[in-house]
Parts: structure tokens; C-alpha cells; sequence
């Protein structure tokens, strides 16, 4: 059994979309980040950097944090969502990495100086969404060539998709990107991502553990 410390973020949805992709049994602790509850000495315990998600997998004794690295070493586990041989292997993880340097950190930054940032900053809301909108701008040229981002569905569109699909959020619009558009479309149709954005459920209609996984679900 996993157990999986995360919160409704687009780097927490990265790891239960992947998990319910997978069917693999976990038990979900729902982490209260407005508490802080990524600050305790027993969440730091997990993760220095005390941040989500993090796993624990007791059949191997294994703690990954990094929701890159968890999507990696959950595929591996597994032998899914990411190719065994060398140059497939790499296509996917590349644009794990495209996600993890790019998307992420631009729309993340997007973000805040959108949504919380104490004060108007406009170069600094610019700078971010315009750099956003040109890694969206990438995507949607590889797309226009490619069903998935690396072959076929893979932990890179995951990582990149429960970033993307959060568009709004950040105020950034996917308007004249037909192909990045399609490709949010085939993803959000799929039930695993379906179910993996509503665990954990938004704050105040959350349980703090639950036991979930393809057979077991408790939702």
C-alpha cells in the first residue's frame, strides 16, 4: 500500500491522476497547507523542502517527494506510462522536464502575482503570462503532429495537463491553440484524471484519510 500526503494542487493532481491511472491501492492524508501543515516536524520529516505531494511506499520502504520524481518512479513500479526502451524513455521524460521547468514555474508565478500577490505589479504579471502563453504556444505546435505529447499517453501529459487545464485560473487563455485545446479535451475525458482532480476534494469537504485505488475507492 502507498500512502500519498498531498493537497488540491495542480503538482497534487499530477500524482492521484497517475495513481488512479495505475489502479494501485493508497491510503490519501490530506495535507492543510492554509495551516500549515506542510510545515510540521513530521511532514518535514518526509519532505525538507515541506512540500506536496509526497509518497510512502511500504512495500519497498520507499519515500519519493517531487511530484516528477513520484510520476517516474510510479511508472517504473509499474512498468506503465512510461516506455523501457532508451530513446522512448526519454521522449516521455523530456517533457516531464518541460513541464517541471517550464509550465510549472511560469504559471505558477502567473499565478500569484495574478490572484495573491500584494500588490499590482503589471511587468511582473506580463512577464509571466506572456511567458506561459509561448510554452503554450510549443505544445500546441508538437501537437499539431502528435495525438500525446511522446507517443503514446504517458506521465508527461499528466504532469503537463493538471497544470494546463487550470488555464483560467491564472488568466491565461488557450484561444487559437485548436491542437493544445483537443489534447486538454482527450485528457480531461478520461476517467482517471476525471476522479484524480476531486481527490482530495476542495477545502472544507475533505476527509483527512481515506483508503482509494481502482478497487477500493471510496469517493
Amino acid at each position: 500500500m502507498i500512502d500519498l500526503y498531498t493537497a488540491a494542487t495542480p503538482n497534487g493532481w499530477k500524482a492521484t491522476i497517475t495513481l488512479e491511472e495505475l489502479g494501485l491501492p493508497y491510503t490519501l492524508h490530506s495535507v492543510d497547507l492554509s495551516a500549515g501543515e506542510q510545515d510540521t516536524p513530521k511532514f518535514r520529516g518526509l519532505n525538507p523542502n515541506g512540500r506536496i505531494p509526497v509518497i510512502v511506499d511500504n512495500e519497498t520502504d520507499i519515500t519519493v517527494f517531487e511530484s516528477g520524481a513520484i510520476l517516474m518512479y510510479l511508472a517504473e513500479k509499474t512498468g506503465q506510462l512510461l516506455p523501457q526502451g532508451l530513446s522512448d524513455r526519454y521522449y516521455v521524460i523530456q517533457w516531464l522536464m518541460f513541464q517541471m521547468s517550464g509550465i510549472g514555474p511560469m504559471q505558477g508565478q502567473a499565478v500569484v502575482f495574478e490572484r495573491y500577490f500584494g500588490e499590482d505589479v503589471p511587468a511582473a504579471r506580463n512577464r509571466y503570462k506572456n511567458e506561459t502563453r509561448r510554452l503554450y504556444n510549443v505544445l500546441n505546435t508538437h501537437l499539431a503532429e502528435h495525438e500525446y505529447l511522446a507517443g503514446d499517453y504517458s506521465i508527461a501529459d499528466i504532469a503537463n495537463w493538471a497544470w494546463i487545464k487550470t488555464h483560467r485560473w491564472a488568466r491565461i487563455s488557450v484561444d487559437g491553440l485548436d491542437h493544445l485545446q483537443r489534447w486538454i479535451d482527450i485528457i480531461a475525458a478520461r476517467p482517471a484524471a476525471q476522479r484524480g482532480i476531486e481527490i482530495p476534494p476542495p477545502a472544507g469537504n475533505s476527509t483527512k484519510q481515506k483508503t482509494l485505488g481502482a478497487s477500493i475507492t471510496t469517493r
